[in-house]
């Protein structure tokens, strides 16, 4: 496709392409020329060129791939989580809790409010306190500062916001927990894939990050999403080594699951690092309308995610913080989630043995979810839609990946399954269901397929 492009100055040049841009007539995916071409054809410096693609890619509207070139950015939505709207299928795609292992906030609520005015601490005392022992696990640093945001979602926001401009580079695990993909994408950066495997995020795959020049390095070290992985102590180690070469990288710890796990915590966090951030969020364990996350940093990173809060919601509820404290440090809550882990381990781990016995092995991981693998000749969306069939509704692994899982036909097609609510009939009807239909497409003439 050739494009029309005029202008002499920088502005001129980004003026010209965005308004095409935003016109519809340049569309997401458009290959604009490479700097050189065009600045000969314009009769422009370089560097005026440079500048021109990087006002675009502040904006959001393009995105720079490297040897790819320099791409019009696509805009489109990245899935999210939750329950699918207005189908009648049987939802084993939503990534959710169980509610009805999310504690009773209904005593605690009463003891949590209190009028709170502009000018008092933004974190609760008591928060603070207790927070600063739970999130020193593992942490080489003396000087770590408290945060509290609306979520981790929030917390990564702002993290890179302070940090980083559009465009930067940023590398997230591949497969990708799907709202740090999409806070990514939406904040305008370069998302790099680091590949995962049993023991979590690969050293390879981090070192071929860093020489890509990234400046942040998002990081789950237990229960990945969708993956299940966690980081062994050895591969936790090597990556530490890794990032001793880069101590100024921003390196953000999503501890999601925490209070739930059943592995223990292998931090990434150097004594070297000098930018650093872990976040806990409540969600999992105290339920997604907590909305409440806590994050430990260093000094400096703490001061720019305050300057980022300040514009914005300024402080998160202080009712929101107080209902937290009394929950989590409520024995018979803390008893309740220590029973709700065991609860999902147990039921994730009974639904990969009823799938290995039907010769589909899954090894469960930590986390809410099941991470099925199937093969590439049994393409996920063709088990979807033969599933969809037989009453249920499940989440294909693609847009998990960071290339919408069509980068690689060698690595295979997955499924995501949140199973830990289902009573032993359903678990061993989507079992078979499940083994049926890829069955039937290994062209296996016993299925017993059932179209209905």
């Amino acid at each position: 496709m050739t494009i029309d492009i005029t202008g002499r100055s920088a502005s001129e040049i980004a003026v010209g392409l965005r308004t095409r841009i935003e016109r519809g007539e340049l569309p997401p995916g458009t290959l604009l020329p490479p700097v050189r071409s065009l600045a000969g054809e314009l009769g422009v410096n370089r560097n005026t060129v440079v500048a021109a693609y990087r006002q675009l890619a502040q904006a959001g509207l393009v995105e720079s791939r490297g040897r790819g070139g320099t791409r019009v950015a696509d805009r489109a939505t990245v899935a999210q989580e939750g329950y699918a709207p207005d189908t009648v299928l049987r939802d084993v795609g939503t990534g959710n809790p169980d509610p009805a292992l999310i504690p009773d906030p209904t005593a605690a609520l009463a003891r949590s409010a209190r009028p709170v005015l502009y000018g008092e601490p933004v974190i609760d005392p008591g928060l603070e306190a207790w927070a600063r022992q739970w999130m020193a696990e593992q942490l080489p640093h003396d000087d770590m500062r408290i945060t509290v945001t609306s979520g981790a979602s929030d917390a990564i926001e702002r993290l890179l916001a302070q940090a980083l401009q559009r465009d930067d580079a940023v590398a997230l695990e591949d497969p990708c927990f799907l709202s740090a993909l999409h806070t990514v994408r939406t904040g305008g950066y370069r998302a790099v894939p680091v590949p995962v495997d049993a023991e979590g995020m690969t050293v390879e795959g981090l070192l071929a990050a860093l020489d890509a020049g990234v400046r942040a390095v998002i990081v789950t070290p237990r229960a990945h999403n969708p993956t299940g992985a966690s980081l062994s102590a050895e591969r936790a180690a090597a990556l530490r080594e890794v990032l001793v070469a880069h101590p100024y990288v921003l390196v953000i710890e999503d501890d999601h699951f925490s209070l739930l796990s059943r592995a223990p915590l292998q931090s990434v966090i150097g004594a070297s690092q000098r930018r650093w951030a872990r976040i806990r969020s409540m969600s999992k364990f105290l339920g997604p309308d907590t909305c409440l996350a806590v994050t430990a940093s260093d000094p400096d990173t703490a001061d720019g995610l305050a300057i980022r809060l300040t514009p914005g919601t300024t402080w998160v509820s202080h009712i929101l913080q107080r209902l937290t404290l009394a929950l989590v440090t409520d024995d018979a809550v803390r008893a309740h989630i220590e029973r709700a882990a065991v609860h999902y381990a147990e039921r994730n781990a009974e639904f990969a043995r009823e799938l290995t016995a039907r010769g589909l092995p899954v090894v469960p991981g930590d986390g809410l979810n099941l991470w099925v693998p199937l093969t590439p000749s049994v393409p996920a969306a063709r088990v979807r839609e033969d599933l969809m069939r037989r009453g249920w509704l499940v989440r294909e692994g693609d847009p998990f990946f960071l290339d919408g899982g069509g980068g690689d036909a060698s690595r295979g097609s997955f499924l995501r399954l949140t199973v830990h609510d289902l009573d032993d009939a359903s678990r061993r009807t989507l079992a078979d269901d499940l083994a049926r239909a890829c069955g039937v497409l290994r062209g296996d003439a016993g299925s017993g397929r059932i179209d209905a």
